[in-house]
């Protein structure tokens, strides 16, 4: 920017010094000449100007500092040792999680937003230590899939054994924590996402918000299918903005069979992608 200033300020002190410029053939106008037009040289002043304070503000705009860039840690709920919920024909939680984990990656990193996967290969046990991992990044996304309350399970057989199943109930649900230091961070960006996969044909469960055992959590946006859950190890420990996606019902029959169709998954991740984007850039 000083380079800038100083190229323009020769260059008004070299046509201030000036006397007499040649704009045609055996024609001479004089600064010092009122009498004579000036109208020409005066135009190439200007136009010279202009054209050095824009290479000015070009090379200022070259050499300032990038913006940095928002990168997003991707947690995949549970691991192998405890895989989480069990679906109606067996599949648990955990290969639920980590696929559509991936596709939200893909899905963000299309939208030129940085990620982090944790959690991917299943070893991660500790919850503590999935946000630790996470402390560089920009927003924490952990990606679950749903059950239900005991008291709705009921039994059907399926591939020659019993399984637990509920289709009662079927949906998304987010959740953030009041105890997270960004919560107002946090619910944007959840409500965000909630309004995107409503935009893309999802729709939210709203059964957590039921005041009966194991569930009661209040709303925080009842539209966009947002509940505060404030005891959360992974929302409350996390440093920086931090929600839990609970993606759709696996005990649900229905349900589950679109939870495992690659286009589903794929038009969820887009939704998730879309949300974070909306919120974060």
């Amino acid at each position: 920017m000083r380079r800038g200033r100083a190229r323009m300020g020769r260059l008004l002190r070299h046509y201030k010094c000036m006397t007499t410029l040649h704009f045609f053939p055996d024609t001479r106008f004089s600064l010092a000449n009122p009498r004579l037009p000036v109208a020409p040289m005066l135009t190439l002043l200007l136009t010279t100007l202009a054209l050095a304070l824009t290479q000015t503000q070009a090379q200022a705009q070259a050499s300032a500092p990038a913006t940095t860039a928002k990168r997003v840690a991707l947690d995949v709920g549970h691991h192998h040792a405890a895989p989480g919920a069990i679906s109606a024909r067996g599949r648990d939680e955990f290969q639920f999680n980590r696929a559509l984990a991936l596709r939200i990656a893909e899905s963000l990193q299309q939208r030129q937003i940085a990620i982090q996967l944790i959690g991917a290969e299943g070893d991660q046990s500790r919850l503590s230590g999935r946000t630790a991992r996470a402390s560089e990044t920009s927003f924490f996304l952990s990606v679950h899939h749903d059950s239900v309350q005991p008291h709705w399970l009921q039994r059907w057989d399926y591939a020659g054994q019993t399984r637990l199943y509920s289709d009662q109930h079927a949906g998304f649900s987010l959740f953030v924590s009041r105890a997270n230091p960004d919560v107002s961070g946090s619910l944007r960006c959840a409500s965000a996402i909630g309004q995107a996969l409503r935009g893309a044909g999802f729709k939210p469960s709203l059964y957590h918000a039921e005041p009966i055992a194991g569930e009661f959590k209040p709303f925080a946006d009842r539209e966009n299918g947002v509940h505060y859950y404030d005891n959360l190890v992974v929302l409350k420990t996390a440093r920086q903005p931090a929600l839990l996606l609970e993606a759709g019902v696996i005990v649900n029959r229905d349900e589950e069979l679109l939870l495992l169709t690659p286009a589903y998954q794929a038009r969820m991740a887009e939704a998730v992608a879309d949300g974070l984007r909306a919120c974060l850039l």
